[in-house]
């Protein structure tokens, strides 16, 4: 008589263990803190360290920017442009020691990249074995002086690379971390005969994870590489959304294709991106305007995603005074390198509904998402 009861009380709990685990399986975490480029406001971007240093200060994901060496390797770099000159040949920027190699100097060149010229050093004029001699570098040592002590410890790490940190990470800390892979300049790659998606796809499958459950999301600002992606793979696919002009790819076709960033993110334009893709990623202020130094009220952009059946994931969140609004910078506001009110900045956009965003200091995006989840 009493077995009824407790058969009932058993399917309950096994019922409620299931969803314990599922709940526990579930990935991404919603809000998401993906580290722009790794903990780039504390280490050189794009490096191993950077990286590690994310995962620590809890992201959920790490995002590698890939681009490709002469014998077909995807590394991990802002730009193919490893170094960048000036007219005047003094530094402009640069994410390695290149320009002090005198091993390298003939491999200087002047390429035209999405329609800009640009002299410099390139990923794609070296191979691994090269690239790997050199030494990363901060990219913005005005905005981030601190970073410059790090200069010339860290190697160019593979996306192989990445994705073992990633995995050995998950391993230890017992949580899922993920990749958000974005490819740079597809159009401009596969002009020189280096293509990033076939092998971009090889490593993922290597590496089991070419599928729509892989902890990975696939990033481009441009359309056309997402939809040949989108035919090959079922892994998660994000279109970028620049705050203005037009997918590079829309550039190259010329007057077949008038398309603009503003018309991907229309009601029509992100029903045509779902698609093909599973999020985007716009500029922030696409979500949150920004109006003589302050937050504004939010666009319908989030609620027009979501109607899509896109999630919404935004960049760039970073903590120092010059890249937040006047409202939320901190004395001394002339001061580019001090920090301000980060958690404000993104706090306003978990309000707004956010799915995700790219932040370059997790620390404070974990603290963020802390904070907002108790209120």
């Amino acid at each position: 008589m009493r077995l009824a009861p407790l058969k009932s009380t058993l399917a309950a709990a096994l019922a409620t263990l299931a969803l314990g685990a599922a709940a526990q399986a579930a990935w991404p975490p919603t809000p998401t803190v993906i580290a722009h480029r790794g903990a780039s406001a504390l280490r050189p971007e794009h490096t191993l360290a950077a990286y590690q240093k994310a995962i620590d200060d809890g992201a959920d994901i790490i995002e590698p920017d890939l681009v490709i060496t002469k014998d077909g390797v995807l590394v991990a770099r802002h730009e193919n442009a490893i170094a960048i000159l000036n007219a005047d040949g003094s530094v402009k920027e640069a994410t390695t020691d290149v320009v002090d190699r005198p091993e390298f100097a003939a491999r200087k060149a002047t390429r035209s990249i999405d329609g800009q010229s640009i002299t410099g050093w390139f990923t794609e004029d070296f191979t691994l074995a090269e690239l790997k001699t050199l030494r990363a570098r901060e990219r913005i040592p005005a905005q981030r002086p601190a970073n410059v002590a790090f200069n010339g410890q860290f190697e160019i790490p593979t996306l192989q690379e990445v994705i073992d940190l990633a995995k050995a990470q998950s391993a230890k800390t017992g949580r899922t971390i993920g990749i958000y892979p974005e490819t740079k300049h597809p159009t401009y790659f596969q002009s020189i005969g280096l293509p990033l998606e076939a092998p971009l796809l090889a490593v993922l499958e290597k590496n089991g994870w070419n599928h729509k459950d892989a902890p990975v999301f696939v990033q481009s600002f441009e359309v056309a590489n997402l939809q040949a992606l989108r035919k090959l793979s079922t892994v998660r696919l994000v279109q970028l959304v620049a705050p203005s002009g037009r997918p590079y790819d829309f550039v190259a076709q010329g007057a077949a294709n008038t398309r603009s960033y503003a018309d991907l993110v229309t009601a029509e334009g992100l029903q045509q991106v779902a698609g093909y893709a599973n999020a985007i990623g716009p500029f922030k202020t696409l979500v949150v305007p920004v109006k003589d130094g302050v937050l504004g009220e939010p666009t319908p952009l989030v609620a027009n995603a979501r109607a899509a059946g896109l999630a919404v994931h935004i960049w760039t969140l970073r903590p120092e005074n010059s890249f937040l609004p006047t409202s939320l910078r901190k004395a001394p506001a002339s001061d580019a390198t001090a920090r301000g009110d980060s958690i404000a900045e993104i706090t306003a956009y978990l309000r707004a509904g956010v799915d995700g965003f790219f932040t370059d200091d997790s620390a404070v995006g974990r603290a963020a998402v802390q904070a907002f989840g108790k209120k």
